[in-house]
């Protein structure tokens, strides 16, 4: 390499550096007065709105379709996640897994009264678990953790569960098709009715 040839490729280089320099160099502020006319507020946070009303939820089974009705009043938390599952279609072809002559549980994504997780309270109340209420279910302990996608309907009066379990709510339509679910039994599909 000659070196006019060397020299030009240093001058290249130099402008290069010199351009580059430039263009990521702080440039100064322009000169006037800084105005504080403009006011900035703060994002607010919205928080979902209590649910007021009783919002009533179709469950369509393999047997037949039955309608409970909610009460946020009770367990605002879980009716707010059981909603939330249900508007998803999260039971959709789950089974119901435990059939007994007093109960019957579904919604278990695992299929044999394992799956979900203990992520929800427990929201104990003075509700009574009669005939046709809906619960939450629990691990025996700890008792202040409740299943976030199980969930059971007694068949009979079961006062026992009172104060120990998330009362739900309660069957309003269709208690003959929760009597002759059977183990296996599909939810086919779920239907907020009213919110």
């Amino acid at each position: 390499m000659s070196r006019r040839n060397l020299i030009i490729g240093l001058v290249i280089l130099a402008v290069l550096a010199f351009f580059v320099y430039k263009s990521r160099a702080n440039h100064p502020l322009p000169a006037g007065r800084i105005t504080t006319d403009i006011q900035i507020s703060p994002t607010p946070i919205v928080t979902p709105e209590p649910i007021t009303t009783r919002p009533r939820v179709q469950i369509s089974t393999s047997k037949g379709d039955f309608i409970i009705e909610l009460r946020p009043d009770l367990a605002p938390q879980s009716v707010v996640n059981f909603l939330t599952k249900w508007s998803n279609g999260y039971c959709n072809n789950l089974t119901f897994h435990r059939v007994e002559d007093w109960v019957v549980q579904g919604c278990d994504p695992a299929g044999n009264g394992t799956g979900g997780q203990m992520t929800l309270p427990t929201e104990t109340s003075a509700a009574s678990f009669t005939a046709g209420s809906v619960g939450v279910a629990r691990l025996a302990y700890p008792t202040d953790k409740s299943n976030d996608s199980q969930f059971f309907v007694v068949k009979k009066d079961s006062i026992f569960l009172n104060g120990e379990y998330t009362y739900l709510g309660k069957v309003v339509s269709g208690m003959s098709v929760v009597d002759r679910l059977a183990i296996g039994d599909q939810i086919t599909d779920t239907t907020i009715l009213t919110k």
